[in-house]
């Protein structure tokens, strides 16, 4: 009998605590409580025009979604040539033009959509400044504790997008 009890409780404890727990507890929060925090890019679809990786091979890249409803968006080639006088004023044409193509950072307001499952962006300062005043939208395909998943169905260079997030722990 003991041994039987032991057991339940067990398999109870298992499926409250188990690994489907936090996406279950996620799944009732509401969009925005779930985005808030730092999320470390993991990869995206975007290529350039020959096909390779838009973002190079292993890029780094940083979102951050604040409660007050706040972001900050940045990703980066990891292979951007450094620049020889060590003067980000002084760059020649070829190393500005190798750090622009090679990053994007963007910031503001955000807000979501939960029936739709969207998450829209209100740009207010960008590398890319004809992006400054849009308002942007991606619909969210996964969402856990430790997962974005995103789709952007047109990005700055008129290409779907579909980009994947890691938590920052």
């Amino acid at each position: 009998m003991v041994r039987h009890n032991v057991l339940k409780i067990a398999v109870v404890s298992a499926l409250i605590l188990g690994p489907s727990h936090g996406d279950a507890m996620a799944q009732r929060q509401s969009l925005k409580t779930q985005l808030v925090g730092s999320w470390v890019y993991v990869s995206s679809s975007a290529k350039l025009a020959d096909g390779s990786p838009q973002w190079g091979t292993n890029p780094k890249g940083l979102l951050i979604f604040t409660d007050d409803g706040h972001f900050s968006w940045q990703v980066f080639r990891s292979d951007r040539p450094r620049f020889a006088s060590n003067d980000r004023t002084k760059g020649t044409p070829e190393e500005n033009k190798a750090t622009l193509r090679g990053s994007l950072a963007y910031f503001g307001t955000y807000s979501v959509d939960d029936p739709n499952k969207a998450l829209i962006t209100h740009i207010e300062g960008s590398t890319f400044p004809n992006s400054e005043g849009e308002e942007q939208q991606r619909v969210i395909m996964r969402l856990t504790a430790d997962d974005l998943i995103y789709v952007n169905a047109e990005n700055t260079l008129g290409t779907r997008v579909e980009a994947v997030w890691k938590r920052f722990r």
